[in-house]
């Protein structure tokens, strides 16, 4: 099979294809045939050797059928979505023709969506769900502002957000996108800058009720700051970099009475974060009737992966970055 595999740290030119052996089945995990998949800035950080354990096939998520389940729990040519289970960490992942990951975290789906539509959904919106209502436990009618929210990620979390009846107040860094915020169902769009917590205590005097910061430690002081008591903050990303805070002391820098946790897709199918916690026939659903704008920002063929990861370095792609296999 043909796979994209991490010739060595560094730049996307460091990303060759490459003929593999096609995995085989082993008892509890699923091979599933890849049809399309999609891009993460965490697989950036694999590529470049900053984010532990890196396997040769990077990839974190993908669509396609099944090829084989040792356990019988999938049908042969079942249409699946899959996520995380260690792909592109500890055994290959989905940027290759076939992978084989743990079948906790594999999903069935039924979808008239081509492979790279549907390709935009599994990491994504389940992080986002799970964002927004595990950790942020987000009710109709509160407010909630998405920090980073023209990211894939972001994006996902405003679609759901606002079908759900929060208040969205959407940040961005680039102006000309406030009118896309506005388009997916932000109340409010601003330009995030050093004094938005200021500027949203402006017009929130008590605070809001929720934060979902998608930029990371650079920001999540200023997200802190502008919750209500009992209000809560979830980091989820890193847009921002991977560098610490310095100096943090929550003693001094966490107001009292806000909750504050953080959520790593990472741990999607471990017993404590089943997939089953996600509807996501329900969400494929809402993609497919337009509810939710889940279309892929650019879409890429396989041979041109170095060109899609440039893009999604240079932070322009505006939304989900999608790589067709070619036999898709």
């Amino acid at each position: 099979m043909r796979a994209i595999v991490i010739n060595g740290y560094g730049g996307p030119e460091q990303l060759i294809i490459k003929e593999l052996p096609e995995p085989t089945p082993e008892p509890g995990q699923v091979v599933i045939e890849v049809k399309a998949f999609g891009l993460n800035h965490a697989e950036t950080y694999m590529r470049k050797g900053l984010w532990g354990d890196v396997a040769k096939v990077t990839g974190i998520e993908c669509v396609g059928v099944v090829k084989a389940d040792s356990d019988g729990r999938f049908a042969e040519g079942q249409q699946v979505i899959a996520i995380m289970g260690g792909m592109g960490r500890v055994i290959n992942g989905s940027y290759a023709e076939y992978t084989r990951l743990p079948s906790t975290n594999v999903v069935a789906v039924d979808s008239t969506l081509p492979w790279h539509e549907l390709t935009a959904i599994p990491e994504c919106y389940a992080t986002a769900w799970a964002c927004l209502f595990g950790n942020l436990d987000l009710k109709r009618g509160q407010t909630l502002l998405i920090r980073g929210a023209t990211s894939a990620l972001g994006q996902a979390a405003l679609n759901i957000a606002a079908h759900a009846g929060a208040r969205v107040i959407a940040t961005t860094r680039s102006p000309e996108r406030l009118v896309k915020l506005e388009s997916l169902g932000a109340e409010t769009a601003l330009v995030d800058a050093h004094d938005l917590s200021r500027r949203v205590r402006d017009s929130h005097p008590a605070g809001i009720d929720a934060v979902l910061d998608l930029v990371g430690n650079s920001t999540l002081l200023d997200s802190l700051a502008m919750v209500r008591r009992h209000g809560r903050v979830c980091q989820a990303g890193f847009l921002g970099g991977l560098s610490p805070l310095e100096s943090f002391n929550p003693l001094l820098q966490v107001p009292s009475g806000v909750h504050f946790s953080f959520f790593g897709s990472f741990v999607f199918g471990t017993p404590e974060f089943p997939l089953s916690d996600i509807p996501f026939q329900e969400i494929v659903d809402r993609a497919t009737n337009g509810v939710y704008q889940a279309k892929p920002a650019r879409t890429f063929m396989f041979d041109e992966i170095r060109d899609a990861h440039r893009l999604m370095e240079s932070n322009q792609a505006n939304g989900k970055i999608v790589v067709k296999v070619a036999s898709a």
